[in-house]
């Protein structure tokens, strides 16, 4: 069976944040959870980033949130696009809040409220287009 740290309530917290914070912009948020990280989150992440396909939006606004959930790693990347727009402040802030309900064991709040927080950022520079297409799948992926 499928490590899944997550029960079917807690995913579909975590789907609906995607959703909402996709309904007002161009971008494309991702989420995906490991249970272990043994080495850089940032250098997995990365591998993710093209694994997933995130770096095929038109305009390179895709942002990944990742999770090694024992290994209690994470970190959060943006392609080109947002991370030109946004500050380094908008990252270090958005770590910084997710780490906050981490260490009191808020993981999904964590993890939703960093998802919300990219997607307004996200329509503050690639606000939502009537011809507007979801190019990346609203899910949650594993490694298993």
């Amino acid at each position: 069976m499928a490590w899944r740290p997550f029960s079917a309530e807690q995913e579909e917290v975590l789907l609906n944040s995607i959703r909402e914070a996709e309904r007002n912009c161009s971008g494309e948020i991702r989420i995906h959870i490991d249970q272990y990280c043994k080495g850089d989150p940032v250098f997995k992440a990365r591998n993710l980033f093209g694994h997933l396909k995130m770096t095929e939006t038109e305009l390179h606004n895709g942002v990944l949130i990742y999770v090694a959930i024992e290994d209690r790693k994470f970190c959060i990347l943006g392609d080109e696009g947002i991370h030109q727009a946004v500050t380094q402040t908008f990252w270090d802030a958005t770590r910084d809040a997710m780490l906050t309900k981490f260490s009191t064991g808020h993981i999904i709040e964590g993890i939703s409220d960093a998802v919300l927080e990219c997607g307004r950022q996200l329509k503050n520079y690639f606000p939502y287009q009537d011809n507007d297409q979801n190019e990346l799948p609203d899910e949650i992926s594993y490694d298993d």
